[in-house]
């Protein structure tokens, strides 16, 4: 049967997070430099997010470009970021033709101002699409969200705009980057590790967690399908036991 399928479309995961790992590994692999893994992970981009939009998942956030990854040498931070802007380029058109709406995070004014620029143009240009949210997490890092929403709140309360007892997990969320984003419910890292990588932090509480050995140039659509499939498989409980679930 196809791995299609098998899935269950009324048990979709809302919002679904990728943590795209092994660029650099798969052109090693190859004797190639490491620009060509990226280059070619963008084909892996495309594969999933055109499977996400057919399945009906209404957000998937990819992990693109971490604050830490500004430590990479030039050469490769410059490539990268020439890479995302040809990304940008070329894919508007798809991203028309799918109702798909692109949306950033991250701190975003460190980005070079040509990648900006492209960036929210793009963004401007499918704002009003609907069919799914495609959100890339750029120059971004959850800690440093974590400690802008601290210090925003911490304004506000001395500012008498907020009350300290008033402030719940509601208040948090309306301050993350990811405000208007629900909770991830998958977060799928490729490349087998098994970490999170400072991604989210706050909004993978409950978030099923699914690794594969998969190298991210080689994630196809059907490795996509596997994930989900396996999400489907499991027991979200949130700290409730199985019987007051049934």
């Amino acid at each position: 049967m196809d791995l299609k399928q098998q899935i269950a479309l009324d048990k979709l995961p809302k919002h679904v997070a990728i943590i795209m790992d092994g660029n650099g590994r798969w052109a090693k692999q190859r004797g190639m430099l490491r620009a060509f893994g990226h280059e070619n992970g963008t084909k892996a981009v495309r594969q999933v997010v055109e499977a996400s939009a057919e399945l009906g998942i209404e957000n998937l956030t990819l992990y693109a470009f971490s604050t830490e990854n500004w430590k990479r040498p030039k050469l490769e931070v410059q490539t990268l970021m020439k890479l995302l802007v040809a990304s940008l380029k070329k894919e508007i058109k798809t991203l028309k033709e799918n109702n798909i709406k692109l949306c950033a995070i991250g701190n975003l004014s460190t980005l070079p101002s040509k990648v900006l620029n492209e960036l929210k143009d793009v963004m401007d240009a499918t704002k009003n699409h609907n069919r799914m949210t495609l959100t890339l997490a750029l120059s971004y890092g959850s800690r440093e969200e974590l400690l802008n929403t601290v210090k925003e709140i911490s304004i506000k309360v001395k500012n008498n705009i907020i009350s300290p007892e008033n402030i719940d997990e509601s208040i948090i969320n309306e301050h993350l980057y990811t405000h208007n984003l629900p909770d991830v419910d998958l977060l799928i890292r490729t490349s087998g590790e098994q970490r999170i990588s400072n991604f989210l932090l706050w909004q993978i509480a409950y978030a099923e967690l699914y690794f594969t050995s998969i190298l991210w140039p080689d994630f196809k659509k059907q490795h996509l399908h596997e994930a989900i499939i396996e999400y489907q498989k499991r027991e979200r409980r949130f700290g409730k036991t199985s019987e007051q679930l049934s």
